[in-house]
């Protein structure tokens, strides 16, 4: 990750003051990619898309169990790991949880670089499916993951993802938003506040506080929504699909 943050990112930040001025992305400034189709500015190549796809398996080598264990997951035996690239994480989560089975859906061109670059143990209790999570019907699980997907995007576009997520869940299904969370007055921690400022040279999105992940979250329909903060540098929001519990939007429950 370091080695990408290196060539890609450090040279959008040469661009932080147009950034800010602006409030957009600096990919055409930095590499003269345009950058209205976010992954395709992101993915600009394909030795740069690989360098990504390793940045994020070593990612979750060292943050994913302790996402995937904030809470007990093992009442939902089928999970889809939305945006999952080389199905790392999902690695993590059926040697946690030795009864799941994971489905990685992400677009076509992660899912090949994936397969042929990233292969996967025999038995190992995971698929590929291809497809574009705004636009493609979603795999059938009882649980979706969101790992570093929504600070990507403006909030319409989470709102519009969570709002297909809740259709395609079924009764007491959920999803895991696993982010590096803001907190509640936006002043720190200091490292999820230089993320954001990644997130504004390089995408659309932003991070975020507990509130406004619950607030998107109820909005789309979730019932009960959930924070809590790992030992690691990601923390862990499970929304579930049905009426509210005392753990919910209107009652946040603190940080553990």
């Amino acid at each position: 990750m370091l080695l990408y943050l290196a060539r890609t990112t450090y040279h959008c930040w040469a661009h932080l003051a147009e950034a800010v001025r602006e409030g957009r992305s600096q990919y055409l400034k930095a590499f003269g990619v345009p950058s209205e189709e976010l992954f395709t500015a992101i993915y600009r190549s394909e030795d740069e898309r690989l360098q990504f796809m390793r940045g994020l398996q070593d990612v979750w080598g060292v943050d994913g169990r302790s996402v995937l264990s904030a809470f007990d997951l093992s009442s939902f035996p089928v999970i889809c790991d939305l945006g999952g690239c080389s199905g790392a994480l999902a690695k993590e989560c059926v040697s946690l949880y030795p009864g799941c089975r994971v489905t990685v859906f992400d677009i076509p061109e992660v899912v090949q670089t994936a397969k042929m670059h990233f292969p996967l143990p025999e038995g190992a209790r995971i698929r590929f499916c291809e497809g574009d999570f705004f636009k493609d019907p979603l795999p059938e699980a009882d649980l979706y993951i969101l790992a570093r997907i929504l600070h990507d995007w403006r909030d319409e576009k989470c709102a519009h993802l969570l709002e297909r997520v809740y259709r395609a869940c079924k009764p007491g299904g959920g999803v895991l938003v696993v982010e590096g969370l803001l907190d509640a007055d936006g002043r720190g921690p200091l490292t999820a506040q230089l993320w954001s400022l990644n997130m504004l040279v390089q995408t659309e999105g932003r991070e975020r506080t507990p509130a406004q992940y619950c607030e998107l979250l109820g909005a789309a329909g979730f019932g009960t929504v959930c924070c809590r903060r790992t030992r690691g540098l990601y923390h862990a929001v499970l929304a579930t699909r049905g009426p509210p519990a005392p753990c919910s939007p209107r009652s946040l429950v603190p940080f553990n």
